[in-house]
């Protein structure tokens, strides 16, 4: 009886959420209301036994996807008005792909169902565990593969935010590393209430020794 009331509870909530994201016109509402969805979502992977994948949505879904949609969406200065004329003119395809989908999850829960018998299903194992055992043999070489697209995506960012431009000062490692204590470091006696005229052994440039 508890079971089944906290399941409506959560899947009410994650409806309701789902339909606060599409419909709100704050669109930090709306990232505020995909993380409370994402929640109730874990909720209910609680109630099926699911833990790791509750674990698991909390800390991906909520932790780093959605606080990053929640910060760029404060950085970005969104033009309203151009992003509802944007809305209006693709409404009817929009409404084309939505009535599509709706079909498909129609014929899929009216088609005869599958069912998994109790043989199947290894009780004495974790969730984790069974989960590990489908990803590593099964699905390998598409994990793997998802692992590679992943690494050449951040490649691809750090790329883009690494380009040169001009007034701005790039690091350089090599430089760096091969200074010598002499060009570091400079021992000045300073008076009482006077600045020193330079800190830099040998008058050096100040820009050379920093690089």
């Amino acid at each position: 009886m508890i079971t089944s009331l906290f399941f409506y509870l959560f899947a009410a909530i994650t409806i309701a959420s789902g339909l606060m994201v599409i419909t709100a016109r704050n669109p930090v509402h709306a990232v505020l209301f995909l993380i409370l969805a994402f929640f109730n979502a874990a909720g209910l992977f609680v109630l099926m036994g699911a833990e790791f994948l509750a674990m698991l949505l909390v800390v991906v879904y909520v932790g780093a996807v959605a606080v990053l949609f929640l910060f760029v969406v404060m950085m970005l200065d969104i033009d309203y008005a151009n992003m509802r004329e944007g809305f209006q003119r693709h409404l009817p395809l929009g409404l084309i792909v939505g009535g599509v989908l709706l079909v498909e999850l129609l014929v899929i829960f009216a088609g005869p169902g599958t069912t998994i018998g109790v043989a199947d299903v290894d009780l004495t194992r974790s969730n984790t565990a069974q989960i590990g055992d489908v990803i590593y043999t099964e699905y390998l070489y598409l994990f793997q593969l998802a692992g590679m697209i992943l690494l050449v995506a951040m490649i691809g960012a750090i790329t883009l935010t690494m380009r040169h431009r001009e007034g701005v000062k790039r690091q350089s490692i090599a430089l760096q590393n091969a200074r010598t204590r002499e060009e570091t470091v400079a021992l000045v006696s300073v008076e009482n209430n006077q600045a020193p005229e330079s800190i830099l052994p040998n008058n050096k440039d100040q820009s050379k020794v920093l690089r």
